[in-house]
This record gives C-alpha cells, structure tokens and sequence, in this order.
C-alpha cells in the first residue's frame, strides 16, 4: 500500500479504493457498509487522505486538511461543545443536521484548496435529518468536478434508495478470531491472555467491539452475562453481582458497552436455540437496541439500567430440565 496503511482484515477494500483512485473515471460517491465497528470510521478518513494526497507527497491529516470535509454528530450544546473543545467525553446531537449539509454545500461552490480534490465523509449517514437527506441528494445528483462522497452507514437500509442508487458500495465484512486477536495485540498489547479470548467471543466479529470491550475491562460482565443465560436468575443473585461488577458510577461509555455485549451474547445464543427460545432471544434483543439508541442522550440510572440487562438475559435463560 502506498501509504503504509493497513487495515487488519479490509485490506481487499482498501485496494479496491486504491485501483479506484488510480482510475480515469473514478465514481464520485462510495458507501462504506458493514456493521458498527468494523473500521468504516478510520478507513474513510484514511481513504479522504489518499484522495486529497499530493503526488509522491505524504498522506495529510485528514482532520485539519481544506480539502477534507468531515459531517458528523455536534455537541450536543455549548457546554459539551466546552468539553470537547477540552478532549473530555461529550455528549453529541442526535442526528447530521440540514445545518451541516448546507454549510457543505457552500463550500463546494469553490474550487478545492490545494490540489484538484476533495473529499466529503458523512459519518454516520444514517443518522442525516429527512431533510438533510434530502439536500444531500442534489450534491449527489450534481457533484461538483473532483468532488468525493463516502458516506459511512451501519444499516444501509435505513437510508433512501435513491441515495444507494447513486454510490459505489464498498462493503467491510466482520474479522476472523485471528485477526480480531492482531487487531487487539496491535491496539492493547497490555492485554492478557483470558480479556482478549472473552472480548474476541463477545464482539462478533467486530474489532471496535472487541477494543472496547478489553478497555472497559469487561471480562467478569461478560462471565455472569452467560452464567444468567445458562442458569436464569430466580433469586436476582446473579443480577446484585452483575451491578457490582458494573460499579456504582460506571461512564456512558461502560454503560454502552455492556449494552452492545449484552446484545452479542444474546444473538450468540441464537443458533440452536429452540424456536421458543429463539423468539425470546429475538424480543430481548429488540429492548436492548431501544436501550442502546436512548442511551447516548437519556440519563440513565447505572444501576436500574444494569438490571434491566440482567431482567432482559434471564427472560430467555436456557429453560432447565424437568426432573423425572
């Protein structure tokens, strides 16, 4: 790769974006698909760099680059936009405003800055306003000359056809255990042995999950997760000890892992399941994706929100075998 980019587990992606580049008659609009975590979010700003790069020159930051747009969730008002400006935790808006694509937009009535490109990353697009949507699609329609989309969606569904109806689908398929374990020992090579087996069972495939799960440090979560989907939990004991290994303050961001892990061992339940259980499992893991869309901007109380995880796992325990 000419940047020394690598991207375990994508490099097929990254190269057919490289060939793209080196084309005559580039498409002007991508869209990066896979599930949440993937690397969607990094490739787009390493592919926007390689875009933008100069001949034989190094590939920019994409982040303070002219030529490099990047739409994304704001903060959710000044006094996050105050810590973010700090680099503390902040909590964002909801969704992309109509706002942001407008301002976009005027940009593009310029040339670009430095060379003859420039890239747009809408990140997430699934998260675009109706109206947002709406006005992006005339960018689509109409791009300006050396003008480039990537559009990172995590359920590709949710936007309109006609927008898929214009972009060059890139798709990032899910990392085997090995290379989930690369990705882990490139990233946290503090880790031992047992978090990164518990985080490359429990991520599904997804190296952001994984990552997450070995920095929040959630091995012992995960252990009584699946004990309560083996056992149930009648007496709430193993709920009480899943709030203790939750803590008593945990972050938003512990909060939304154990979320997103309570959500990976449940579909990791789902093969050979009987079709009963198999609609209990379908229906808790509905309620668990509510819980996850809220919990970014609801203030939830840890300790209620920990024991509705644990309510929701023991509704689709393993039934126990009647005694004869």
């Amino acid at each position: 790769m000419t940047t020394g980019t690598s991207f375990i587990g994508q490099d097929a992606a990254w190269r057919e974006w490289l060939a793209a580049i080196a084309s005559e008659r580039m498409h002007h609009a991508w869209l990066l698909s896979g599930a949440k975590g993937l690397g969607k979010r990094a490739f787009a700003r390493a592919a926007a760099a390689e875009l933008v790069r100069e001949p034989r020159g190094k590939a920019p930051d994409p982040a303070t680059h002219p030529d490099v747009h990047i739409l994304e969730h704001l903060p959710a008002n000044d006094d996050e936009a105050k810590k973010k400006a700090e680099g503390k935790p902040f909590q964002t808006k909801r969704n992309i405003t109509i706002d942001q694509v407008r301002q976009m937009q005027q940009r593009l009535t310029t040339r670009p800055t430095l060379g003859n490109r420039r890239a747009i990353i809408i990140d997430p697009a699934d998260d675009l306003e109706k109206n947002a949507v709406n006005a992006l699609l005339k960018s689509l329609e109409e791009p300006p000359v050396g003008t480039y989309f990537l559009l990172v969606t995590h359920q590709p569904g949710r936007l309109l056809p006609t927008i898929r109806s214009r972009c060059r689908i890139l798709r990032f398929a899910t990392l085997a255990p090995d290379e989930l374990d690369a990705v882990i020992r490139r990233d946290v090579p503090e880790a031992d042995s047992d978090a990164r087996a518990a985080a490359i069972s429990a991520a599904q495939g997804s190296p952001g999950m994984a990552l997450t799960f070995v920095e929040q440090d959630l091995g012992g979560i995960h252990r009584l997760m699946l004990q309560i989907l083996r056992e149930g939990d009648a007496d709430f004991h193993l709920r009480g000890a899943l709030a203790g290994e939750m803590g008593a303050r945990p972050t938003r961001e512990r909060q939304l892992a154990a979320l997103e892990l309570a959500r990976s061992v449940l579909v990791s339940e789902l093969t050979g399941a009987s079709r009963a259980r198999q609609l209990k499992i379908i229906e808790a893991h509905g309620t668990l994706t509510r819980l996850n869309m809220q919990a970014p901007t609801y203030n939830f109380d840890a300790g209620l929100l920990i024991m509705e995880i644990g309510g929701l796992l023991a509704s689709t325990a393993m039934p126990r075998e009647t005694a004869r």
